[in-house]
Formats: structure tokens, C-alpha cells, sequence
């Protein structure tokens, strides 16, 4: 096909939504390339929903090859981002799309995480069929609920920077004697969290799984870092880096939670976790407990997440996002509709998006981290935590009892808590 010689057939829009992730610039150059080769216009939607949902004329910008010429390989969103939700209100979904219909679009892709990809869904509903819908998957948290060994895309850029960032930290910590309290980005899922702290072999991770879906008491998690603490003293460290997924602050019990400040929602109606300082919170209820039982440590806080969003891809991200941008503009081209984009095993996989529903929340399901995977078994065993093997030898909760200036019957009775939440021994089937 030569340029243009689709006129008057309709148009394509782009847009990304929620939060950054490395190579949303690559899915918006492939898909804009592909589409203009067949000749059909490009349209570039500033911000997300946002502008659709203000009647914001000029939120819209036409897009030719010249203007995504090797964009594929930078950070960031040349179209911007915002987390704009046009499914609270029926005015706001028939405001965008009257907005894409009066530009001649008739097929859309959208570009996010599980929230963007609701909105997409409710876009084709609300549409019946007048504007094809296409979303790419895109999260560093790796959340959304495709099958395991299927990323979203960011999620490999955004880990290989965190691990930088954190093994320079255990160097630091190392040199200083002293310990880190990371905390990862991650809502609802610890892939993130764990995926850092496994590969740059952190002292210790939390993510949210750990907890079985209930809530815990604020000492809970305190006492997991305490405990770490504690027994890597008495194996003659000070030094230590534990990674906490931020959604194990929403896995405190909510009356613990308030204590931390003032709760605030984004458009979607999530905690707005960096507004409660979730690293400052932790550290200091960790150094007020170290002080309490007479040990001595500096502790310091750090949250990662805005450094690694806009982070250039690395490889396998930018071979993947340009894979996505190609696939979800020809999958729409050919008459696609309502699906996912995904590949699975090098091939293009649309996934229904309704599939993706859940049934009780009619919100699009997340993928939890599998706590009874050997994946996770290993990460464990990798870990400094106190133990049931501790807990259940008495020379060692001796010894563990004595560095924290506690009897054995109040070391025991203190943690007791924690061990009981660890998960099984891992046995390796022998065939």
C-alpha cells in the first residue's frame, strides 16, 4: 500500500495511560509507522484521556513517520501520560468518544495497566463497534493477568535499573554499616519488589503476597525488619538493604494505616502511597523498636519507582514494545476489536478484554506474585529472616534472644508471629 491511499477510511489515536513505563515511545513510533504505511492517518492524544475528557481540541496532534523516527529507543511518552479515568462518569465516556469521532478515529490504541485497560474496554462497550479498540499492556509493576512467563512491557527496563540502584546501596550500606529501607513500586503485586531484590541479592524483600490477602498490624511488617536486623548482627553484619513492595502498606491494617498521615485517592480511586512517605514511615517505627530492645543502628529510607519509569528500554523491551506497537495497529487495520495485545512464544495473541474482567469487581484482574512457586521458595531461602529453623533450636533462640536483650520465652512469643507465616520447606521433585 502507498501512503495515503486510504483516504477517507478513518484514522488511528494513540495514548498512554496511568504512569510511565521504558518503551511506550517505542509502541506509539511502531504502531504509527505501520498505520501510516498503510495509509491511514495518526492521531497522537495528548495526556492520556484527559484532553478527550475536557473537549480539549487541541490535546490531539496529527503524527507522520518523520515525528517518531527513531523515538523507539527513548524513555518517556512523547505523548505524555496522565491517569484520567472516563469510567466514573457516563458524560466523560461519551465526551471521548465524541471527541475521537469528531477527528475521523475510528480505531484506538490505548497504551497502560490494568485501570487504562478498563477504560478501553468501557470505550469499545460504550462505542458498539464504532471505534475498534486495541490495548498494550504496559506496567512496571507486572501486574496484569496474563499468563506467567508473559512481562508487560517496562517491567524488564524498570527491574535491570532498580537492581543498579540497589546493589550500589548494599555497597554503600556495606562501607557505612549501616541499613536500607528501599521501598519498590507496586501496588498490588510484589513482582517488582522481588524481581530487584532476588537478582541484586538484597537482605531481605516484603511484597504483599507474603500476607495470604489479609491484613496485618503495622508491627507485623516492623517486626519482620527488626527480626532481619537482629540476626544479621549476630552473624556480625550492621549492614543490611531490605525492598518493600509499596503495597505492603496496604496490607496494614487500616487503623494502623491512618497513623502513617493523611490517606489520599488518585482518579481511580487508589491510596496515593507516596503521599503517606511509606519508607519514612517504616524506618522510624523500625528505629523506635531497635531502640526499645538497647541496639544500636542507622537506618535510612529510599523509594525507587520515578527513577526507573522513564528509563530508556533496554533490548528486550524495545524488541518487544515494537513487536506490541506493530501488531496492535495491523491487528486494528484487519477489523481487531475489544482485545489485549500480547505475545506469547514469538506469536500475536489477542486476549478479549472482557476476558479479563473479574467477575466480582468488574475491574480487570491482577496477577499476584506465586508465594507457593519455587521461584519465590528460592527467594526466601536467599533471605535474613528469623525462621521457624530459629525459633525451633534452642541454642539458636537462645543466642537470637541474648542480641536483642529478650528471655527466649519473650523472643519467641514476640515473633512467633512471623514464623508462622512462613511458607513450607521447599522439597524439588526427584523423577
Amino acid at each position: 500500500m502507498t501512503q495515503d491511499s486510504h483516504k477517507g477510511l478513518g484514522g488511528l489515536g494513540i495514548l498512554a495511560g496511568g504512569g510511565p513505563a521504558p518503551g511506550i515511545n517505542a509502541v506509539i513510533a511502531a504502531a504509527t509507522i505501520r498505520t501510516r504505511l498503510e495509509g491511514l492517518p495518526v492521531h497522537g492524544l495528548l495526556n492520556g484521556f484527559a484532553g478527550l475528557m475536557a473537549g480539549d481540541s487541541d490535546a490531539i496532534r496529527s503524527l507522520e513517520i518523520d515525528d517518531v523516527s527513531r523515538m523507539h529507543s527513548r524513555g518517556g511518552s512523547m505523548l505524555g501520560i496522565a491517569r484520567a479515568n472516563p469510567t466514573r462518569r457516563e458524560e466523560d465516556l461519551d465526551r471521548v468518544i465524541a471527541g475521537l469521532e469528531s477527528k475521523g478515529i475510528d480505531k484506538l490504541i490505548t497504551i497502560g495497566g490494568d485501570d487504562t485497560a478498563y477504560s478501553a474496554y468501557r470505550v469499545s462497550q460504550q462505542a458498539q463497534g464504532r471505534i475498534a479498540v486495541a490495548h498494550v499492556p504496559k506496567t512496571i509493576d507486572n501486574d496484569l493477568d496474563l499468563p506467567p512467563e508473559i512481562d508487560t512491557f517496562g517491567y524488564q527496563t524498570a527491574r535491570a535499573v532498580g537492581v543498579d540502584i540497589v546493589r550500589n546501596l548494599m555497597t554503600d550500606a556495606k562501607t557505612t554499616r549501616r541499613w536500607y529501607i528501599v521501598v519498590a513500586m507496586g501496588r498490588s503485586a510484589g513482582h517488582l519488589a522481588l524481581g530487584i531484590g532476588k537478582a541484586a541479592g538484597a537482605t531481605l524483600t516484603v511484597i504483599p503476597e507474603e500476607f495470604g490477602g489479609k491484613t496485618v498490624p503495622l508491627a507485623t511488617l516492623v517486626d519482620t525488619l527488626v527480626g532481619a536486623i537482629i540476626k544479621r548482627k549476630l552473624n556480625g553484619r550492621e549492614d543490611g538493604v531490605a525492598v518493600i513492595a509499596e503495597g505492603a502498606a496496604l496490607s496494614i491494617d487500616p487503623a494502623d494505616l491512618k497513623k502513617l498521615g493523611a490517606i489520599e485517592r488518585d482518579a481511580h480511586g487508589h491510596v496515593r502511597i507516596a503521599e503517606l512517605d511509606f519508607a519514612r514511615a517504616l524506618k522510624q517505627q523500625v528505629r523506635s523498636e531497635l531502640t526499645a530492645l538497647g541496639i544500636e543502628s542507622t537506618i535510612v529510607e529510599k523509594n525507587i519507582g520515578y527513577e526507573l519509569r522513564c528509563a530508556d528500554p533496554v533490548p528486550a523491551d524495545l524488541e518487544y514494545c515494537r513487536d506490541l506497537g506493530y501488531c496492535a495497529a495491523k491487528y486494528l487495520i484487519e477489523g481487531g476489536n475489544g482485545s489485549l495485545v500480547s505475545m506469547q512464544g514469538g506469536r500475536f495473541v489477542p486476549v478479549p478484554l472482557v476476558d479479563m474482567l473479574d467477575s466480582e469487581t468488574n475491574r480487570m484482574q491482577v496477577r499476584l506474585v506465586d508465594v507457593n512457586s519455587t521461584r519465590y521458595a528460592i527467594a526466601r531461602r536467599y533471605m535474613i529472616r528469623v525462621r521457624r529453623d530459629d525459633i525451633d533450636d534452642p541454642a539458636m533462640l537462645a543466642r537470637l534472644s541474648s542480641a536483642s536483650g529478650l528471655t527466649p520465652s519473650e523472643f519467641k512469643s514476640r515473633f512467633q508471629p512471623l514464623v508462622d507465616r512462613e511458607p513450607p520447606s521447599l522439597h524439588l521433585p526427584i523423577t
